[in-house]
């Protein structure tokens, strides 16, 4: 799998937590200690991303 398909899939499974949590918010029985797991996924997942990008930018600005 190439970077990018790495990091597009990272991108997809970011929005779909996004939606999981405001759907977990908009229902007053949920779960506080699910939610703050989900942010926690959402979290880890926006940092692989901005870590795949600068390795992205890095290996492709020239040397020199």
């Amino acid at each position: 799998m190439t970077i990018e398909a790495h990091m597009s899939e990272l991108e997809r499974r970011h929005r779909a937590l996004e939606r999981e949590i405001a759907n977990a918010q908009s229902h007053s029985s949920s779960n506080d200690l699910k939610i703050a797991e989900l942010k926690r996924q959402k979290l880890h997942l926006k940092e692989e991303i901005e870590r795949l990008r600068h390795q992205v930018t890095t290996s492709a600005s020239p040397s020199g």
